[in-house]
């Protein structure tokens, strides 16, 4: 098969990539692990300026991290400036936990994909239904514009919650 990274057609190994919390991983070949996790080989990474335009975000992530190790050469440090990443991604290759200003009652932060426990019984308008205290809440969104609200579903029903009403399950 050939390597996402350099473009040899060498067999793969599927390698976790770090900084984010669902276990991301990307197969690549054992050359390009090695260099990965120690110092990159110029000549063997010359394929990252066509092979940086994955589809695959892991594979973005590697290629982003290992052009920023070989900023001192001048075509990685060229293809850096062209690499454009979303934030999300951005943040990922660049290890840095998104901010954000939503944070539960006890001001503990929240991100996108958190669960949340409801700590206070309230009805939902339109739903026809209250929400119980104690309802664990998975996969929550992030209501971009209004850090004091939340999305998430709740007796199968999306519905918009205050952040004052849900605490961060650990």
């Amino acid at each position: 098969m050939t390597c996402p990274l350099c473009a040899t057609d060498a067999p793969l190994i599927q390698m976790p990539v770090s900084g984010r919390p669902d276990g991301a991983s990307a197969a690549v070949c054992a050359i390009c692990v090695d260099q990965i996790g120690g110092t990159p080989e110029v000549d063997h990474l010359r394929a990252l300026p066509s092979t940086m335009w994955s589809e695959d975000p892991a594979i973005q992530v590697l290629a982003a991290r290992l052009l920023t190790a070989l900023s001192h050469e001048g075509w990685a440090q060229d293809a850096a400036d062209q690499l454009y990443l979303d934030d999300e991604t951005r943040a990922w290759a660049d290890n840095v936990v998104a901010k954000t200003d939503h944070a539960d009652a006890h001001g503990a932060a929240l991100s996108t994909g958190d669960t949340v426990v409801l700590i206070k019984d309230f009805p939902v308008k339109g739903a026809g239904f209250t929400a119980k205290r104690g309802t664990a809440v998975r996969g929550i969104s992030l209501v971009p514009d209004n850090p004091a609200q939340i999305e998430g579903r709740v007796s199968g029903q999306r519905i918009v919650i205050l952040t004052d009403f849900v605490k961060r399950k650990r």
